[in-house]
C-alpha cells in the first residue's frame, strides 16, 4: 500500500498533463472543425477541395505518425521548424488531427437542420455566414454534444501516444515507475486513474447533454 501511495504524486502529475493536453487539443480542434465544416460546405470550389483534402489526410493517416512528423520530420525540411517543447508539439499534432474529426462533426449537425432556415436567412437579408453565426450554429449546438464528449474521450486515450516523444503524461509516467522499481503493479493505479478521469469526463458530457435537451 505505502509504495502504491508513494507512486500517486508522479502519476497525478501525468494526468494533469494528459486532462490539459486533451482540452487544449480539443478545443482548438473544434474551432479549425468549425471552419474546416463551413470550407467542405462551401461553393467555392478551392477552398472546398483544399478543405476536403485536409480532412482525408488527417483521417486517414495515424495520429501516432503525425506526432512523429511534428516532433521528428518537420526539422529535417527546415531546423527553423523544430520543435523543442514536447507539449507545444503534441498539442499541434493533436489539434491538427483533432480539426479534421470535429469538421464531421460541425458538417452533420450542420446539414441535419432543415434548410429552410437558410431561406429564412436569405429572406431576412443575411450572408451565408451570418446565417450560419445567428441561425445555423445555435440550433447545432444540442446536436453536438455527444459526438463531442466523445471525440474528448477518445483524445483523452489517445494522449497515452505522446510517451513515444516522453512527455511525461500518465503513461509515461507509468513506464518509467515500472522501468525503475520493476513492479508492473504501477499499472493498476494507472488504469484506475484513467477510468477516473474518464468516468468524471463522461458524466459531464452528459450533463450538458441533459442540460440542453430541456433548455
Amino acid at each position: 500500500m505505502q509504495k502504491i501511495l508513494s507512486w500517486l504524486p508522479p502519476l497525478l502529475n501525468g494526468a494533469r498533463i494528459t486532462i490539459s493536453l486533451t482540452l487544449v487539443s480539443v478545443l482548438a480542434g473544434l474551432v479549425l472543425g468549425v471552419l474546416l465544416a463551413l470550407g467542405t460546405m462551401s461553393k467555392h470550389k478551392v477552398l472546398k477541395s483544399l478543405s476536403k483534402a485536409y480532412v482525408f489526410f488527417f483521417r486517414g493517416t495515424p495520429l501516432l505518425m503525425q506526432l512523429y512528423f511534428v516532433y521528428y520530420g518537420l526539422p529535417e525540411i527546415n531546423e527553423a521548424l523544430t520543435i523543442n517543447n514536447k507539449f507545444l508539439a503534441a498539442f499541434i499534432a493533436f489539434a491538427l488531427n483533432s480539426g479534421a474529426y470535429c469538421s464531421e462533426i460541425f458538417r452533420s449537425a450542420i446539414q441535419s437542420i432543415d434548410k429552410g432556415q437558410m431561406e429564412a436567412g436569405k429572406v431576412l437579408g443575411l450572408s451565408y455566414f451570418q446565417t450560419m453565426k445567428m441561425i445555423i450554429l445555435p440550433q447545432s449546438v444540442k446536436r453536438l454534444i455527444p459526438p463531442v464528449g466523445n471525440e474528448f474521450i477518445m483524445m483523452l486515450k489517445d494522449a497515452s501516444l505522446v510517451s513515444i516523444i516522453a512527455l511525461a503524461d500518465i503513461t509515461k509516467v507509468t513506464r518509467s515507475i515500472q522501468s525503475s522499481t520493476g513492479s508492473s503493479l504501477v499499472y493498476i493505479p494507472a488504469m484506475i486513474l484513467y477510468l477516473i478521469i474518464t468516468a468524471v469526463f463522461t458524466v459531464f458530457f452528459h450533463w450538458l447533454e441533459k442540460k440542453n435537451t430541456y433548455a
